[in-house]
C-alpha cells in the first residue's frame, strides 16, 4: 500500500460489491448498495484498469468471490448471538450503514483498518453525511507499530464478550508469522467466539479459471505495493487455526457455495476455486 494513500486492492473489492447489484441480475448473492458511493468516482477508472487486465469475462466470473464471502461472512454473524462485530481490515465495508438494526439491537461494530486507509474512508463518510452512531467505532492500526490487542483496547473493546469477527482479504497479504500472531491474539476473545478468516490456496489446487486469474492478480496487486504473501492448503488453513488454540467450525468447498448460494441462479454465474474461507470458533 501507498504511504497515505487507502489501500487499492480493498477499493478494488469494494467496487466488484458494487458492481455485482448494478451488472448482474436479480437475485443477488449479496446487495452492497453502499459500496461504489463509498469508493466515490474513482470506481468508474478502478473498473475500466480491472477490465483491461482481466478481460470482461474473467472479470464477471472471478467477482463472485468477494460477494460470496461477504454473504457467508454476514450470515455466519446473523445465526449467531453476539455482542460484538470486529471487522479486520475493513477497507470500505458498509455493514454499519446497511444495518442500523442491527447497531439499535445492541450490537458494537469495531472497524480495524490501517490509519491511511482509514482516515480516507472517515473523509468520504464525511463528504457523503453518512450518520455516526456511538455502536460504530474505529480503530486505526498499523501492525507494523502494534498489535491488535492494543488498537482494540484503546478503543474500549470488550473481552469478555461474545464477539463476531470478520478477517476477509487479509490474510493472503501477510506473512505466516503477522497472520499467526494475529489468530493468537483473536483467541483470547470470550468462549463461544467466531472468526470467519479467508485464505489463498495454492494455484495447483484451482481451476483453469482461477489460475488465470491468480497470474495476472498477483501482478496487479505487487504493482499496487500489496503484495501477496502467503497460500495455504485447507490442510495447512486447518493446522493454523488448531496451532492458535481455535476449533474448525466451518470449511465450505466451492461445491458448498454453489449449493447454498448459486443453485437456483439461471445465469451461469458461480463461485470460482481461489480464495477460501474457514469458520473458526473460540472453544470452552
Amino acid at each position: 500500500m501507498e504511504a497515505g494513500a487507502p489501500s487499492r486492492t480493498a477499493m478494488m473489492a469494494a467496487t466488484a460489491r458494487g458492481l455485482h447489484r448494478w451488472e448482474v441480475a436479480a437475485p443477488w448473492v449479496f446487495d452492497d448498495c453502499l459500496a461504489l458511493v463509498l469508493v466515490g468516482p474513482a470506481w468508474r477508472e478502478i473498473r475500466a484498469d480491472l477490465s483491461a487486465a482481466l478481460s470482461e469475462p474473467l472479470l464477471r466470473v472471478t467477482s463472485t468471490m468477494v460477494v460470496t464471502r461477504a454473504r457467508y461472512t454476514e450470515e455466519r454473524l446473523e445465526r449467531g448471538s453476539f455482542g460484538q462485530y470486529v471487522i479486520l481490515g475493513a477497507g470500505l465495508d458498509s455493514f454499519a450503514w446497511r444495518r442500523p438494526d442491527a447497531l439499535a439491537g445492541g450490537l458494537r461494530v469495531f472497524e480495524v483498518d490501517h490509519p491511511a486507509s482509514q482516515a480516507w474512508k472517515l473523509g468520504r463518510v464525511e463528504a457523503l453525511g453518512l450518520p455516526a452512531n456511538d455502536r460504530h467505532v474505529f480503530a486505526p492500526v498499523d501492525f507494523e507499530v502494534e498489535t491488535v490487542t492494543a488498537g482494540l483496547d484503546r478503543v474500549g473493546f470488550d473481552w469478555s464478550a461474545r464477539t463476531f469477527i470478520s478477517w476477509v482479504g487479509v490474510v493472503p497479504y501477510l506473512t505466516m508469522e503477522a497472520a499467526e500472531a494475529t489468530l493468537r491474539s483473536l483467541a483470547k476473545t470470550a468462549p463461544g467466539s467466531e472468526i470467519v478468516l479467508s485464505y489463498l490456496i495454492s494455484p495447483s489446487l484451482m481451476e483453469d479459471v482461477g489460475r488465470k486469474f491468480h497470474a495476472i492478480f498477483t501482478g496487479l496487486a505487487a504493482g499496487v505495493g500489496e503484495p501477496l504473501q502467503t497460500i495455504l492448503t485447507p490442510e495447512e488453513a486447518e493446522a493454523l487455526v488448531r496451532r492458535c488454540g481455535l476449533e474448525v467450525a466451518d470449511h465450505p468447498t466451492r461445491d458448498d457455495h454453489h449449493a447454498r448460494y448459486f443453485a437456483d441462479r439461471r445465469d451461469e454465474l458461480a463461485p470460482i476455486t481461489y480464495e477460501q474461507l474457514i469458520t473458526a470458533t473460540v472453544p470452552g
